[in-house]
């Protein structure tokens, strides 16, 4: 039975892999058309609102280490950082990023740099402003707090690990009367999320940030890919279901 089950994530991976590689060549050709998700709107428009008024983006990765189960929405707020520091170059004040785990803090000074690189403004990167805020939880919030509120942030971009601490930087947020663009896998933190920001990213919206802020052709393929496994999931159950009501399995 292990082996059965082994045997099927193998083949779902090389699945996806495949399609992915496929579709990323595929997307080479034609331009990705999306669905329009509200608060990616709202993000767009607070870039433009940062770079023009001469405030900070602040981006929260959460606290979720890339050693733990919980990398995933840490490095989907990293791809996002990425393109939101190309954009933003221009900008008398850097995006400043806050983060609860000691690899995605190194990381997010990483990708600022690249980011300013990328734009050809690579002598305005400050190292100080991927920060480590705390490394537990309510210390990481805690720390991002002051951040938010002292240093002239225009917005917030919250995506990655989080949990019922996340109340603390939405409440801060709505204090300074800063918009905010938040998401999280974490249910305690998606209730808190949903009740207190004006435009939630809901669910798998999480793992599209790469792909609607431009960071790359792989991201758009990738939720294409999402799209079709999904199906085969469905059709498989469904096909399942249907073989074991007339006795076959």
């Amino acid at each position: 039975m292990n082996i059965s089950a082994g045997l099927i994530g193998l083949v779902l991976v090389l699945l996806a892999a495949g399609l992915l590689l496929g579709l990323t060549f595929i997307r080479r050709k034609s331009a990705p058309i999306f669905r329009e998700i509200p608060a990616f709107t709202r993000l767009k428009r607070s870039i433009g609102i940062s770079v023009e008024a001469g405030t900070r983006l602040h981006v929260s990765l959460g606290h979720g280490g890339l050693q733990t189960p919980n990398a995933a929405p840490g490095l989907a707020g990293l791809a996002m950082l990425r393109h939101l520091t190309e954009q933003t170059s221009a900008s008398d004040k850097p995006p400043v990023v806050s983060s609860g785990a000691a690899d995605l803090a190194i990381l997010s000074g990483d990708t600022l740099q690249a980011g300013y690189k990328a734009a050809g403004a690579e002598e305005l990167y400050n190292p100080a402003t991927g920060r480590l805020t705390g490394l537990t939880p309510f210390s990481f919030a805690a720390g991002a707090i002051p951040l938010m509120r002292d240093e002239d942030v225009s917005a917030n971009i919250l995506i990655g690990n989080f949990g019922p601490e996340v109340a603390l930087l939405t409440d801060t947020a709505e204090r300074t009367n800063s918009p905010s663009v938040a998401a999280a896998v974490n249910p305690a933190a998606q209730a808190v999320i949903y009740a207190s920001v004006d435009e939630p990213l809901i669910g798998e919206e999480l793992f599209a940030a790469g792909a609607y802020s431009n960071a790359g052709i792989a991201h758009q393929a990738s939720l294409q890919v999402e799209d079709i496994l999904r199906w085969v999931i469905i059709l498989v159950l469904l096909g399942g279901s249907a073989l074991k009501l007339i006795g076959i399995i």
